[in-house]
């Protein structure tokens, strides 16, 4: 810890905390987050790279004031260093994630289809039989089975890449480049080879869609680039995290499966319940902790009084969701599982207009997986002692390796 010189207010700066990315394994909060929040609602944090501190909002009231207000901008950090979680910080023109209004729904306006309700409905169907091919081969092969690699693994990248049309020949190489992005082993130079692999990968597939027939994301682009209404850097900064983001499902729908095979009284109530399983769902998203420290920082664009501190124009502030989620004056008993907790106005897919573009698929993915598990392994419990599931390091998503299972 040491302490920084900061404004003088009416109130001293927090002392400046370090934030290593530790190895956790389990679900359990991160004991370092867990501090910074006892510490206070507003504190001052410094991440593994990057450079400088940063300001850490925790208070669900404040982390949605911060991400729904113009004054915080995410467009402002791609032109600085700003501590940060990730080995490798290239902003790209067009990425959803560092843009501000309007630009960023000019930006959102041309993906904006493949990810609505309506199209949710329609990708339904396919997304069921996808998995269950899957689960039919589990079945077929018989007990034990490790469910990352049969299910969690194979069925969102499989979704993912249908949504954005990935051809089936080039899957395996995009799964390979988007698990390393979100890796934190390898340091910069290998989360620089893997971004230059896919988005030069995905360059090339925006230009060989355009004017071409399809409902999927690259024809989309392709289509939107053709139109003039994006450039096509900007089409690559788009696809990028949108590919990436069917690695959190797997992960995500990990640690949801865990919580359920080590609290019998959770596996219980879905089992008698089938029909009531949204709750439970909302409960497990608002729970678990889905990454590593913080995601991406905004810049106050003027001075901003927050939470008894002034927030000087030019400083950078990161929020957590995972903090929100456990804000008692929200979540009665934040630690706690409750099933059906009402209301449940949880963060997990964001706030604001960075409000996470693939939530309504994401939500699908983990209805089909935990449904279909469940009905399909009426028996289905951890083959191995729960201490012994190994789980991701090194990583900016939390989740198990592995998911030994039996039945």
């Amino acid at each position: 810890m040491t302490e920084e010189p900061g404004p003088v207010t009416g109130q001293e700066p927090p002392p400046v905390r370090d934030w290593p990315a530790l190895d956790l394994d389990g679900t359990d909060f991160d004991p370092v987050l867990a501090d910074l929040m006892r510490e206070g609602p507003l504190t001052r944090i410094r991440l593994p790279f990057g450079e400088g501190w940063a300001w850490l909002a925790t208070r669900y009231e404040d982390v949605r004031l911060v991400t729904n207000d113009p004054r915080f901008s995410r467009a402002e950090v791609a032109r600085g260093r700003v501590t940060r979680l990730a080995p490798n910080f290239a902003p790209r023109p067009g990425s959803l994630a560092w843009a501000d209004q309007p630009d960023h729904n000019r930006l959102r306006r041309p993906v904006a289809g493949a990810f609505t309700v309506a199209a949710m409905k329609r990708l339904r169907p396919r997304a069921q039989e996808i998995l269950d091919e899957l689960v039919d081969g589990v079945v077929r092969d018989g007990p034990p089975a490790d469910l990352v690699a049969r299910v969690l693994e194979p069925f969102p990248i499989t979704i993912v890449s249908e949504v954005m049309g990935v051809p089936p020949a080039d899957r395996e190489r995009v799964h390979a480049w988007t698990r390393q992005i979100i890796s934190t082993s390898g340091g910069d130079e290998a989360a620089e080879r893997a971004k230059q692999g896919l988005y030069g990968w995905i360059g090339e597939t925006v230009r060989g869609r355009a004017k071409g027939p399809g409902e999927d994301v690259y024809a989309l682009l392709g289509n939107a680039v053709a139109r003039g209404e994006i450039a096509p850097e900007e089409a690559v900064g788009l696809a990028g995290p949108l590919q990436i983001g069917g690695e959190a499902v797997t992960h995500h729908g990990g640690q949801m499966l865990f919580l359920l095979l080590t609290r019998p009284e959770l596996m219980d109530r879905m089992r008698a319940r089938p029909d009531a399983r949204g709750p439970v769902l909302d409960e497990l998203l608002r729970h678990i902790p889905h990454r590593s420290t913080v995601g991406l920082a905004r810049i106050a664009l003027e001075d901003v009084e927050l939470a008894g501190h002034q927030i000087r124009a030019g400083e950078p502030v990161y929020v957590s969701y995972l903090a929100a989620n456990r804000d008692p004056d929200v979540f009665p008993d934040p630690d706690g599982i409750h099933p059906d907790r009402d209301p449940n106005p949880h963060l997990a897919f964001g706030n604001g207009p960075h409000y996470c573009t693939g939530a309504v698929l994401a939500r699908l993915q983990t209805e089909l997986l935990i449904d279909t598990l469940l009905d399909r392994l009426p028996a289905l419990r951890l083959a191995v002692p729960a201490d012994q599931v190994r789980w991701r390091h090194k990583t900016m998503i939390r989740g198990p390796r592995t998911l030994p299972v039996t039945w």
